[in-house]
């Protein structure tokens, strides 16, 4: 095996001198060129750098806070494997807003001007059940769902979530926004007509 490598990477030097020297010419030219030039459209090219560039806002409300913060400093669930490794803690840096925990009626303003303040495009991450609906302290002070204020791009339910839920949601994320989200829940398990009705 070491020696089909040795002698492949020999043909492939002696075939990139060739090419310097201006040896190649015609097909062998053209086959020499077609295996190493990669060609792709601005926009996907643009999108796959960002999907793998992802510069998360530290921002954390609540008990789904500590969740996400093992995933973004711990060794075992680290962040930066996934390219999101900047964490900003300014909202001009940043372009994911991960909302973790509890929203309260005099915090989603707040919450709102950051997002606002945000660089373009932006994408919001739902972490746990108080965000995505109130959860158990579902009462006057709280707003019942980001959603109601924001646009949110992926949810990650539990109460709280465990950092592997948050991982496999910023992944969902990065299928997004590369533009390749592939199938949903319900048409990956056909349960259509499941949906809650209100």
């Amino acid at each position: 095996m070491k020696r089909q490598k040795l002698d492949s990477m020999k043909v492939r030097g002696a075939r990139a001198q060739q090419m310097l020297r201006g040896d190649l010419e015609g097909e062998d030219l053209e086959a020499y060129v077609e295996e190493r030039v990669l060609l792709t459209k601005f926009h996907d090219a643009q999108n796959w750098a960002r999907k793998n560039a992802m510069w998360p806002l530290g921002f954390g409300l609540a008990c789904c806070a500590i969740e996400m913060i093992t995933v973004i400093g711990s060794p075992r669930n680290d962040l930066s494997r996934f390219g999101a490794e900047v964490i900003r803690f300014t909202p001009r840096q940043a372009d994911m807003l991960i909302i973790s925990g509890r929203v309260s009626v005099k915090m989603a303003p707040v919450i709102r001007r950051l997002y606002d303040q945000m660089l373009e495009p932006k994408w919001v991450i739902s972490m746990g059940a108080c965000a995505s609906s109130a959860g158990m302290f579902n009462n006057y002070a709280l707003v019942a769902g980001c959603d109601k204020f924001l646009p949110v791009d992926v949810y990650v339910p539990g109460c709280p979530p465990r950092p592997e839920a948050l991982m496999y949601g910023i992944i969902k994320l990065q299928e997004k926004v590369s533009g390749d989200e592939g199938l949903g829940w319900r048409e990956r398990y056909q349960a259509e007509g499941t949906e809650e009705v209100a």
